[in-house]
């Protein structure tokens, strides 16, 4: 089920001409929010009509425009229209999800990635943050309402830091940062949530603990589906050539790269855990049926030779002399319980069976040490 649903792309029919536009039913009303700052002031604002959109073609201030929804079809293309966006980069910003990705139309340069966040215990929420990056304006598309991003709007409207030092490059190495460094507290509730089951794998090993880390390590692997093109769409910002992006900013994005390389290991790590948490599972389950095996396997033991005399002095024979000793009964009843304890003792000086401490061979093996 998870895997039909990392594969289920919303894509144009067959045969479709390239740029088609495809909105699912359920996206949410577009909601547009522009912040344009410069060195000395900020201006923030709602928007409701695209004409205001058009202050972002200002040389002098830095725009970003936010737009959290893909719910009108006929909004959407006329943002694409205004900003004179490429046909295809409007459809990978539609048509989600994408693979992350960093491609250039022009002047503009698109970056994809996949922004998350923690939704409850061991629980995660993942969606496409498509960023567009132009001279003097940054253009981010999201898929629902809400994000990681409120760091950068304080540091914007705070004047602290330099994001209002810089030109548009700066802010979009700011947004696309802040959604990889939102990949920590992801994997550090992960992490947090392994380390509790680790305890009850050994001690306490269910169906629905087996299920639980199934269910985690699919969303580690989701994650890493998303993880591991970020790193290549970083370092094509990185390494790339293109006119929107100055080499100072590139050498912030270093270490945005280095991000992506660091929460990629320790997902791989996390995977690697739980597969090994799984293979303790397992082992535990062995082991309780092992356990459980060897107790019947010596109770059967035990009654073997008592069923053998109980059945031969349960046979109706006439002459059998022993039935006709006075002391026969309780003869038989020691010989029993003597046969029954003698084997208790034999089984116990063997290792099998301990009597609430340590068995005989774990005291050799101490002794031995």
């Amino acid at each position: 089920m998870m895997f039909s649903a990392i594969f289920d792309k919303r894509h144009p029919q067959s045969g479709a001409r390239p740029g088609t536009l495809v909105i699912p039913k359920e996206a949410p009303t577009p909601r547009i929010y522009m912040i344009r700052y410069r060195a000395e002031d900020v201006t923030e604002s709602d928007v409701s009509e695209v004409d205001e959109l058009k202050a972002a073609f200002d040389e002098e201030a830095v725009t970003w425009i936010d737009i959290q929804g893909y719910g009108d079809k006929a909004l959407i293309q006329s943002i694409g229209d205004l900003f004179k966006l490429h046909p295809l980069l409007l459809e990978d910003v539609v048509n989600i999800p994408q693979r992350p990705k960093t491609e250039a139309y022009g002047d503009q340069l698109l970056t994809v990635v996949r922004m998350v966040r923690v939704d409850g215990p061991g629980e995660i929420d993942m969606e496409q943050v498509s960023i567009v990056l132009s001279k003097n304006y940054v253009l981010t598309f999201q898929e629902r309402y809400g994000d990681v991003l409120d760091p950068v709007r304080r540091r914007i409207r705070s004047g602290k830091g330099v994001i209002r030092q810089h030109r548009a490059d700066f802010l979009a190495y700011a947004i696309a940062d802040t959604i990889i460094d939102g990949y920590y507290p992801v994997l550090e509730s992960i992490g947090e949530h392994l380390e509790e089951l680790e305890d009850v794998v050994v001690t306490d090993p269910t169906p629905d603990l087996l299920i639980e880390l199934n269910q985690i390590k699919n969303r580690l692997i989701n994650l890493r589906r998303g993880i591991w093109p970020q790193r290549e769409a970083v370092n094509t910002m990185v390494r790339g050539d293109h006119p929107a992006i100055s080499s100072e900013v590139q050498i912030y994005l270093r270490d945005t790269y280095d991000h992506c390389v660091q929460t990629s290991e320790v997902a791989e790590m996390y995977r690697e855990m739980v597969t090994g948490l799984m293979n303790t599972y397992l082992s535990s389950i062995a082991n309780r049926t092992n356990e459980v095996m060897k107790v019947l396997t010596i109770m059967a033991s035990i009654f073997i030779p008592l069923t053998f005399l109980a059945g031969i002095y349960g046979m109706n024979f006439e002459h059998m002399p022993e039935l006709h000793v006075k002391w026969a009964y309780p003869a038989v009843w020691i010989t029993m319980l003597g046969t029954a304890a003698g084997m208790l003792i034999y089984f116990w000086r063997k290792g099998w069976i301990s009597f609430g401490g340590a068995s005989t061979t774990s005291r050799k093996q101490r002794e031995e040490g």
